[in-house]
């Protein structure tokens, strides 16, 4: 798959809520290939960002699966750990606003409260059940794909916060943007 394939708004699809994927499933196997193949072609075009993440609902595939970039620190680093029918089981600790974007939400980022630690369970790709605890930008991280699963996008949750929605400049630096001029009525944003 290539970046092309990733589906951005308005496409209604996004909002839809994704079912169970079976974790030792061909198919899903391929579906976790092509999802990093996609991410890492988005990447791959852009100077100033890494992929994070990656859900299944964003190359239009309608199941649970997504993939965590395995170190968010190192561009050079493309591998990502598959998550599949992955829930929050317990969240934990403040909750904090940091910045968001999405490759399904078109030059627009957005400052998310979020909880800084949660408990996830999930299965890997041999069926096994995986627990564990994340904190930081990784619990940002999979709470953003999560909310994928559901239909929930991150401007969701901060759509009449005026002050929290940002796009990024040629230089790589978050700017303001306008609430009432670009995010209000955006009917690309907005059922």
């Amino acid at each position: 798959m290539k970046k092309e394939d990733i589906i951005a708004l308005p496409n209604p699809h996004l909002r839809e809520t994704s079912a169970r994927a079976v974790a030792t499933d061909d198919s899903t196997m391929q579906l976790i290939k092509d999802m990093t193949a996609a991410a890492l072609d988005w990447e791959d075009s852009r100077p100033h960002e890494i992929s994070a993440a990656l859900a299944a609902i964003q190359v239009d595939r309608l199941e649970r699966v997504v993939i965590i970039r395995s170190d968010f620190d190192d561009k050079a680093s493309r591998d990502f750990t598959p998550l599949i029918n992955p829930e929050i089981v317990k969240y934990e600790g403040s909750i904090v606003a940091d910045y968001e974007g999405c490759l399904s939400v078109k030059d627009v980022y957005g400052k998310v409260p979020r909880h800084t630690k949660i408990r996830v369970k999930a299965y890997d790709t041999e069926g096994n059940e995986v627990r564990f605890k994340a904190e930081g930008f990784l619990a940002r991280v999979i709470q953003h794909e999560i909310d994928h699963t559901k239909g929930i996008l991150f401007v969701d949750h901060i759509k009449e916060e005026t002050k929290a929605f940002y796009h990024l400049d040629d230089k790589g630096e978050l700017q303001p943007l306008d609430y009432n001029e670009a995010i209000k009525d955006n009917p690309i944003l907005w059922d």
